[in-house]
């Protein structure tokens, strides 16, 4: 008996021992379902390396050509972890849903970039007095139609989304993360004018550009994506990588523990893929920059990245500028009509003012503010000088430095008259408006006097008007702030008042989203 016992005993331990083995084996051959980027495909070989080392295999599902922070939901994961080129997007989501913060760590850096044939980096550097190009710099020479770009759509791909805020950022000139009201579309609307290329993912967005290298000049995108295709055999002459000096919006590729219960395991993920030698490796591989600065950097990548710029940090501002990128209006060249006040009180200063801002808007003003709020290709204008009557007449489509010229030779004209007609001639502008139905319309008046001639405000308000063309007026001297505010207003426009600023203040305000 005692010997069966001491048997069973034995039998049941060598069980015991066996089971306990068993499950320590599964425990080790784990695989977790991993949401990520799309981009991350190039991580794969590296991935056989953490399976090897750690047990754990990382699935990874790109859920289609969206960046696939957009697709997070918070509280409703279907996932293990997330693995994103950025998830700042996500996390203003999730503060908005006052769901729990998922656990959060960087893996890799990349900013976003310009790559530009050489021939045109270096026509570029002339409009930079030191040489180093900024996000304005880009904006003005597209805006002129000398630059052809290519970029990912930022309502699928995140690097699409970080040009455009970066540039956004930039254009509005705070310093300072974006806030709603710094989202004005024409900021960067004369930017997209020189977008000629596009693409749902960055990996797509190469190809395209690989099949149509003749017909665009630049791209926008990942640093690591640009080095990565200039390696890669296919290009003719390799992309010259900008960094624009206004600063970039920088991808971090932060890994996200969304099942609490993989704590454990996603901290040997971390441990993994944060030690030297495995950010060496992706250094080598992927060209992305280790998170640990103090990791020797790849001589392919430069020694700084510049200067970052922040993220939006409200949702409403990201949906603001993916609204106005998407609206087709938005895309199509706007007629305006400039009526510009030549009665007498605008001699002296006050003409040179109006020719210095309509100077600095055709491209003379070297401010940011004026490269971004340059009058872009294929604008329409019609400008118009009046006094007691309509004293001039032009209008012009912008195709190049010839049109600028001569639209500023039209405004230096000195035909000044003794009256001011000012509603009879915004009553004229709006026949005009009334024939050009297949363009949006807007009319911009600029005075500094009272009406003393033509009809009255109220006579005008009551005159038919198509419907959709405001009317924007802006104050100048000493012309009447109420008639032009209500008048503003009746059309679905707004007055400004160049008194508090100056006029080409003033004229870059009236710019901005309508």
């Amino acid at each position: 008996m005692i010997r069966r016992r001491g048997m069973g005993i034995l039998v049941l331990c060598l069980l015991l021992v066996t089971a306990s083995a068993c499950t320590t084996g599964e425990s080790r051959a784990m695989t977790l379902r991993v949401l990520a980027s799309p981009e991350l495909a190039d991580m794969q070989p590296l991935l056989e390396d953490l399976r090897r080392d750690t047990g754990i295999t990382l699935s990874l599902d790109y859920g289609g050509p969206a960046d696939a922070g957009n697709t997070l939901t918070p509280g409703d994961y279907h996932h293990d972890l997330a693995w994103l080129s950025s998830d700042r997007y996500f996390q203003l989501k999730l503060r908005e849903s006052g769901g729990a913060q998922p656990l959060s760590t960087n893996t890799m850096r990349t900013p976003v970039v310009i790559g530009v044939k050489p021939q045109v980096a270096k026509l570029l550097r002339q409009t930079a007095p030191d040489g180093r190009l900024s996000w304005a710099d880009i904006a003005d020479r597209a805006a002129a139609g000398l630059l052809r770009f290519g970029m990912a759509d930022p309502r699928q791909s995140n690097s699409g989304l970080s040009a455009l805020i970066g540039v956004a950022t930039a254009a509005a000139g705070t310093g300072g993360a974006l806030r709603l009201g710094d989202v004005t579309c024409d900021r960067v609307r004369g930017l997209f004018t020189g977008q000629t290329l596009t693409a749902g993912t960055s990996g797509e967005l190469t190809d395209a550009y690989v099949a149509h290298q003749d017909d665009t000049d630049a791209l926008i995108g990942y640093e690591s994506v640009l080095l990565s295709l200039n390696s890669s055999g296919k290009l003719r002459e390799p992309l010259e990588i900008l960094y624009p000096a206004d600063g970039m919006v920088m991808s971090e590729y932060p890994l996200l523990l969304l099942n609490p219960v993989q704590r454990a395991n996603y901290d040997k993920i971390v441990g993994w893929l944060k030690q030297d030698s495995t950010q060496q490796k992706i250094m080598q591989q992927t060209l992305r920059r280790p998170v640990d600065t103090s990791v020797p950097r790849d001589p392919r990548l430069t020694e700084s990245a510049g200067n970052a710029l922040y993220f939006p940090d409200q949702r409403q501002v990201v949906d603001k500028l993916l609204a106005d990128y998407a609206d087709p209006k938005l895309r199509k060249p706007d007629q305006v009509y400039f009526l510009l006040d030549f009665s007498g009180s605008m001699k002296g200063s006050r003409i040179s003012a109006l020719r210095s801002a309509i100077a600095g808007l055709s491209g003379a003003d070297d401010s940011s503010g004026g490269k971004f709020l340059r009058f872009y290709r294929d604008e329409k204008f019609t400008v118009i000088r009046f006094g007691g009557r309509v004293l001039g007449e032009q209008t012009y489509t912008i195709s190049g430095e010839q049109d600028l010229d001569a639209m500023r030779d039209f405004v230096a004209a000195d035909d000044f008259d003794s009256e001011t007609a000012i509603w009879s001639t915004v009553d004229h502008a709006y026949q005009e408006a009334a024939r050009n139905a297949q363009q949006a319309v807007s009319i911009v008046l600029m005075t500094d006097g009272e009406s003393n001639s033509g009809m009255s405000l109220d006579d005008f308000l009551r005159r038919p008007r198509p419907a959709g063309v405001p009317t924007f007026t802006i104050r100048f001297g000493e012309a009447n702030a109420a008639e032009l505010d209500r008048a503003a207003r009746a059309t679905g426009g707004r007055m400004v008042d160049a008194n508090a600023t100056s006029l080409l203040d003033a004229f870059k305000e009236i710019r901005g989203c309508r």
